[in-house]
């Protein structure tokens, strides 16, 4: 007994033994990550086989606007549930103008727009359009709502806590936020205008300290992969939210930026300052499968196109292993 109990150890201890390959290219991106001065969390899954790497992946990370792909989660789950519809048609006020990127802050100066939810999602994943995000955040029940569906998911690692107004005002260091009754385009302006540059860059600081609107690398790669496997949402809902994440046109130099043109990437980004973000799926060629991948970088005090670099360098190096070793 004492003899079969060992070789069960023994057995169990191979099983459990790394992979060389996989240290290796653990190595390989600690390399990479140490090309910037900023905090560099990696995780990468390859879906088909599930073997996968990570460097940080159980650290928070400020998701900036990565945090939307959570939103939209949410939201297709009450597509999903029958509490929304795709079709529904959404006003947009002066006090939902909201400020940062996108278009529909800097393209409708009167009352009198709705734009569909369809319509929002796509302008909220495809050009990130901060306007769109925080109405669709909205529609999604508010920050706690989306952050009890990724708990549902056992997401934890995945919290929503502001609209995208708040958070870029606590990042500028704004004080005196009036209720949002009050808010318009002109108010950002001068909220912002009114902080002393030492104290917009303490509030910069701050930010990549705040626990709030953060994720893991580990649970933002489950996420990408839950949503290919199709078990976080309907076949249906989870086709229409990749193909969105598909047609992104943010971050060019990022996940996408070393990868041949021809490669499909599904992904969201995001950027904060000393923030840049990117994660999404990764197709690989022939079949090779696909490759669920979350980069995340903070409190980089170089240009951000530094931390764009490493983010592409990490994607092709992730994306050389799987093609070449399965």
């Amino acid at each position: 007994m004492r003899f079969l109990i060992t070789l069960f150890s023994a057995a169990a201890l191979l099983c459990a033994a790394p992979d060389p390959a996989l240290t290796r290219l653990e190595q390989q991106l600690d390399r990479v990550a140490r090309t910037t001065d900023a905090i560099v969390g990696i995780s990468a899954t390859h879906i088909e086989s599930g073997r996968a790497v990570s460097l940080r992946g159980g650290e928070s990370f400020p998701m900036a606007s990565a945090f939307k792909l959570p939103v939209a989660v949410q939201i297709m789950t009450m597509i999903d549930e029958g509490k929304l519809t795709a079709e529904k048609m959404v006003p947009l006020g002066p006090v939902d103008l909201h400020p940062g990127s996108g278009k529909l802050t800097e393209l409708f100066f009167h009352p009198g727009v709705s734009l569909s939810v369809s319509n929002l999602m796509e302008l909220m994943l495809v050009i990130s359009d901060n306007t769109a995000a925080d109405v669709m955040l909205r529609e999604a029940g508010g920050p706690a709502a989306v952050t009890a569906r990724m708990k549902a998911l056992g997401l934890n690692g995945i919290r929503v806590d502001r609209s995208t107004a708040l958070l870029i005002s606590a990042f500028q260091g704004a004080k005196s936020i009036p209720p949002e009754s009050e808010w318009n385009r002109e108010l950002w302006d001068r909220l912002y205008d009114a902080v002393p540059e030492r104290d917009h860059m303490a509030a910069r600081r701050a930010e990549t300290r705040d626990p709030r609107d953060t994720a893991t690398p580990d649970d933002m790669t489950k996420l990408l992969v839950r949503l290919w496997k199709r078990d976080a949402l309907t076949a249906q809902s989870s086709t229409t939210l990749l193909e969105v994440m598909d047609r992104c046109q943010t971050g060019k130099s990022r996940i996408k930026g070393m990868l041949p043109l021809v490669t499909p990437v599904a992904h969201k980004t995001g950027s904060l300052g000393g923030i840049a973000n990117d994660v999404g799926i990764i197709t690989l060629p022939g079949d090779a499968g696909h490759v669920a991948i979350s980069v995340f970088t903070k409190g980089s005090g170089r240009p951000e196109e530094v931390s764009e670099k490493a983010i592409a360098e990490v994607a092709r190096t992730v994306y050389d292993f799987f093609v070449m070793v399965r």
